[in-house]
C-alpha cells in the first residue's frame, strides 16, 4: 500500500473539543467534513463548533489564567512543557506528513518535516525563558527605583488558516504559553487535523486543564471568540478582508490584536542578475504549497528591455514543472487546497487573459489529471501593475511579470501596492541589494530568492498586518508592559545601578 493510499486520518478524538484538558461532547451534532484535495474524496469529519462550544472554551481558558497554576510557574517551568510539546509533534512527523498533504496540497515530501520544524520553534521559544528581559530596572523620575515588567496579556484566541497548520500554529501556541497565557485554537474547517495533533501534544505532557482549548468552527461562530470580552487578545493569520473585520471588532473594545495577513510580493530583477538563475529561482519558490503562501514572490519586477527575456525563461522553467499527486516523489508540485480555492485562482486567470496581457504559459487544469483540484503553473507578462492580477492576492501558482522603465520605477513599482508583506532583490551587488531593500516597504526583504524566517521575525507594512510572528519579536505581542515604582529596592536589587 502506498502513502497516498492509507486515507485513515491519524487523529483520536475527531468527533469532540479538546476543552479544559479533556475531550469533550459537542453541543450539536454538526460537523465538518475534510475532502483530500488530490483525490477530491472524504478524508475524515470533525465535530463543527457552536457558540455554546466557543462560550465552555473560552471560560475554561480564562478560568486557567485567572484561577489557574500557570501563569503563576516560573518561565523556566512553562519552557518545560514547551519542549515536551515540541518533542511529542517531533515524534508525530508522518502523521503530519498524511494530514497536511491531504488538506492543503503540499508535497509530503515536505510535510513530513512539519513536526521537526514544530519542535525547533517550540524549543526556539523556550530558550527566550533564560535570556529575555522579562524584568529589569529602570530610573523613576519620582520614587527611588522603578522595574519595567512584562507580564503575560491574558486570554489569547489564536486563528488559524488552512495553508500551513502545524507552523502558524507553533508561532502563536508557543510565545503564548511561555508569556504564560492560556489559549483557545480555533483551527481552519478546511485544516484541523494539525489542531487535534497538537491538542493530543497538550494532553501527552499534561499541560494543566484549560491552558490550550482546541475546536474547529467557521467563520461565523469564529467570530464570537473575536467578540468574546472575556478573551484579551486575538492572534489571527489568514486574508486582509477577514483581517480588516477582526481589527474593527477588536478596536470596539479595545482588545490587542496581531495580524498576519495577505501579500502581493514583489520580485525586483535588477540589470546585473543573470536572468536565467532568477527564473529557475522564481519558479523553484512558487511550487511550495502551490503558490498558496501569503508572502509568495508573485509580481515580477523587471526592465522593459529584459522583460521578454525573462518572461521567456519564466515560461520555460515554470511550465516545466510536474504537477501530480502529492505523495509521489517525482511531484513538483500538488493541488490547491479546496474547489473554491481553485475556481477562484481561474478566476483570476480568466481575468488576466480578458485584460490581454501575455499567457506565457499555463492557464487551465492539467489534462492528465481528472481528480484533483489541480491547476497548471501559469505565467502572464506585459501585466499593468494597476491591474486586477497585479493587485489581488491569488493564493495559486500565478506569476505576473511587470515591465518598469529603470531601477527607481521598479522599486516604485514594488511599493505600489497596498500590501508590504514580502519582498526579494535580486542582484549580484550585496551592497545595491542592502539599498535597495532600505527603499522597499516591506516586512522582510531577502536577497537573490525567496526568503521568510519566521526564527527572526515575520509580519507585514500596510495592509499586510499588524505586528510580528517568530523570534523574540513574536513574544512581545503576548506581553503587557507594567510599570512598577518603589520607595525602596525589592530583594534581588539590592546593589543594581540606574
Amino acid at each position: 500500500m502506498s502513502l497516498a493510499d492509507d486515507v485513515k486520518a491519524p487523529i483520536r478524538h475527531a468527533d469532540r473539543f479538546f476543552i479544559g484538558g479533556q475531550w469533550v461532547q459537542p453541543s450539536s451534532d454538526a460537523t465538518i467534513k475534510v475532502i483530500d484535495s488530490g483525490t477530491e474524496e472524504l478524508y475524515f469529519s470533525v465535530a463543527e463548533a457552536q457558540a455554546a462550544d466557543i462560550s465552555r472554551a473560552v471560560e475554561a481558558a480564562r478560568q486557567a489564567f485567572d484561577a489557574g497554576p500557570w501563569p503563576q510557574l516560573s518561565h523556566a517551568e512553562r519552557a518545560g512543557y514547551l519542549r515536551a510539546i515540541g518533542a511529542e509533534l517531533s515524534r508525530r512527523s508522518e502523521d503530519i506528513g498524511q494530514i497536511w498533504p491531504r488538506e492543503s496540497g503540499v508535497l509530503h515530501a515536505v510535510a513530513r518535516f512539519g513536526g521537526a520544524g514544530a519542535q525547533v520553534t517550540f524549543n526556539a521559544f523556550a530558550d527566550l525563558a533564560g535570556t529575555f528581559p522579562w524584568e529589569e530596572p529602570a530610573k523613576p523620575a519620582a520614587g527611588e527605583f522603578g522595574l519595567i515588567v512584562r507580564e503575560p496579556v491574558g486570554v489569547v484566541g489564536a486563528i488559524i488558516p488552512w495553508n500551513a497548520p502545524i507552523g502558524l500554529i507553533s508561532n502563536k501556541v508557543a510565545p503564548a504559553l511561555l508569556a504564560g497565557c492560556s489559549v483557545v485554537l480555533k483551527s481552519s474547517p478546511e485544516a484541523p487535523g494539525e489542531g487535534y495533533l497538537i491538542a493530543e501534544a497538550a494532553e501527552a505532557v499534561g499541560l494543566p486543564p484549560g491552558v490550550l482549548n482546541v475546536l474547529t468552527a467557521d467563520r461565523e461562530v469564529s467570530e464570537l471568540l473575536v467578540r468574546d470580552p472575556r478573551v484579551d487578545k486575538i492572534t489571527f493569520t489568514g486574508s486582509t478582508a477577514a483581517g480588516r473585520r477582526i481589527a474593527s471588532i477588536c478596536g470596539e473594545r479595545i482588545a490587542r490584536c496581531t495580524l498576519e495577513l495577505g501579500g502581493k510580493s514583489a520580485a525586483v530583477i535588477l540589470d546585473d542578475m543573470d536572468i536565467a538563475t532568477a527564473a529557475q529561482t522564481l519558479s523553484r519558490a512558487e511550487c511550495f504549497l502551490s503558490g498558496q503562501v501569503c508572502s509568495s514572490l508573485t509580481r515580477i519586477v523587471v526592465t522593459r528591455q529584459r522583460h521578454d527575456a525573462l518572461l521567456e525563461a519564466l515560461a520555460g522553467t515554470f511550465s516545466q514543472v510536474r504537477v501530480g499527486d502529492p505523495f509521489d516523489a517525482q511531484t513538483q508540485m500538488g493541488p490547491l487546497a479546496a474547489s473554491r480555492q481553485r475556481d477562484r485562482v481561474e478566476g483570476y486567470i480568466a481575468k488576466g487573459v480578458a485584460d490581454g496581457f501575455t499567457l506565457a504559459t499555463g492557464g487551465g487544469r492539467p489534462k492528465d489529471l481528472d481528480r484533483g483540484w489541480f491547476v497548471e503553473p501559469t505565467v502572464f507578462g506585459n501585466v499593468d501593475n494597476h491591474s486586477v492580477i497585479a493587485q489581488e492576492e491569488i493564493f495559486g501558482p500565478v506569476l505576473s511579470v511587470i515591465p518598469a522603465r529603470d531601477e527607481q520605477d521598479a522599486i516604485a513599482i514594488a511599493n505600489d501596492t497596498i500590501y508590504g508583506l514580502n519582498a526579494s532583490v535580486f542582484t549580484n551587488d550585496v551592497d545595491r541589494a542592502r539599498q535597495v531593500a532600505g527603499q522597499l516597504r516591506s516586512g522582510t526583504v531577502g536577497h537573490n530568492a525567496f526568503r521568510t524566517d519566521f526564527s527572526v521575525a515575520f509580519g507585514g507594512f500596510k495592509q499586510s498586518g499588524i505586528g510580528r510572528e517568530g523570534g523574540r519579536e513574536g513574544l512581545l505581542p503576548f506581553l503587557e508592559t507594567k510599570t512598577v515604582i518603589l520607595e525602596g529596592r525589592p530583594a534581588g536589587y539590592e546593589n543594581t545601578t540606574l
